[in-house]
């Protein structure tokens, strides 16, 4: 067990590697932006990717705002399920971000799909309305990259495909975004 654990830990270290600080700071960058203009900004997921959605909407929009003189906006489109079921049952399940996005979303306001995959087909869809639309993207995917990679203005690939190692290096950017405004709010 210890050595199967060691070598979890040394993958895991590895999926972390491949992060870029300057593909960070871009999307520090961009969140930066987004405040300075009052925008919204919106982050789902599924999943263990749908709870690192939530969680960043809490740190963000309560920590990180915290420390500035005016809060984020942020809305996790993964946090109200009657919403979701009523969209999944009444259109359907690839439409329930998208669909939340036709309410919520204006041109300027940021959309953050996260997903290991990077082929979720409602992630995909809200991808495709963002851009259609006049949002900027964000897509936090494994190395399979999948189509959201290709649609989304900004791209962050953690090197791996194990969905826990991806998942866990992903909740690691989400909390470097928080952090960055946390520790660093200038």
């Amino acid at each position: 067990m210890q050595k199967w654990i060691s070598e979890y830990l040394a993958a895991q270290k590895r999926a972390v590697d491949t992060l870029s600080p300057e593909q960070l700071a871009g999307l520090v960058a961009t969140l930066r932006e987004a405040h300075a203009n009052d925008r919204q900004i919106f982050v789902a997921g599924n999943g263990g990717s749908a709870a690192n959605a939530s969680h960043f909407a809490v740190d963000l929009g309560k920590g990180a705002s915290d420390k500035l003189a005016r809060r984020f906006r942020v809305l996790s489109l993964t946090d109200n399920i009657a919403w979701i079921t009523a969209l999944g049952n009444d259109y359907s399940y690839d439409e329930i971000f998208a669909r939340q996005l036709i309410n919520y979303g204006r041109p300027g306001d940021v959309f953050i799909g996260v997903s290991v995959s990077g082929n979720s087909p409602n992630l995909v869809k809200a991808h495709e309305w963002a851009k259609a639309n006049g949002l900027k993207s964000i897509a936090l995917v494994g190395s399979k990259r999948g189509r959201m990679a290709e649609l989304a203005d900004q791209t962050v690939v953690v090197g791996d495909t194990h969905y826990g190692r991806v998942e866990d290096v992903q909740m690691h950017i989400l909390h470097i975004l928080c952090y960055a405004f946390m520790e660093n709010p200038a």
